[in-house]
């Protein structure tokens, strides 16, 4: 159904341009949850697509754990990255901090030369609970390097601590669907 023009590709939210008409209510204070993790976890996806380490790593505490967990088998997931194997695991943002230093730096012959990606993700849910947002997203990257494509897809689980008007990720775990990976994983390409 098509909308009147005054409704299609207004500039700013629907706190300024909904407000008093008709059919249309005010934000919640979960409508507003809801864009500003979307406004941040989009903020990664274009980090990591810009290969702007500096701001990608800001968006994770110090205590940030990262984990992508590996299928035990056809419907099981590693359960323990102290105990299980795993993808990729981190245990706080130094492990990371490292691992953006190795790719900066060429010490990392599988990321020289980086693909370029298009990271795309849809936020599937947000809960509030132990001072914490918990958001639930499903994702996809597009790499292109020396002319070959190479897709994954998953789901990715964040907690997210509240800090100034924005969040930090606590704790990021990424679920990979594909069987097999047909490059060596790394945080940019999930």
């Amino acid at each position: 159904m098509d909308q009147p023009d005054e409704h299609r590709n207004r500039p700013g939210d629907c706190r300024t341009y909904c407000q008093g008409r008709p059919g249309v209510g005010a934000m919640t204070a979960a409508d507003t949850q809801w864009l500003a993790v979307h406004r941040f976890l989009g903020r990664e996806a274009v980090a990591l697509d810009d290969k702007d380490w500096d701001t990608w790593l800001s968006l994770y505490a110090e205590d940030a754990e990262y984990w992508a967990p590996a299928w035990d088998d056809r419907e099981r997931l590693t359960a323990d990255p102290q105990r299980e194997i795993s993808l990729i695991y981190y245990h706080n943002r130094g492990g990371l901090e490292d691992r953006v230093f190795r790719i900066r730096t060429g010490r990392s012959s599988a990321s020289t030369p980086g693909p370029r990606t298009s990271h795309v993700f849809t936020l599937l849910s947000t809960e509030e609970g132990d001072g914490l947002v918990r958001a639930r997203t499903s994702w996809t990257v597009t790499s292109v390097l020396d002319g070959a494509v190479t897709v994954y897809s998953g789901s990715a689980f964040y907690d997210l601590e509240p800090a100034g008007r924005s969040y930090v990720i606590k704790r990021k775990k990424t679920v990979i669907i594909n069987d097999l990976a047909q490059t060596m994983l790394d945080v940019y390409s999930i």
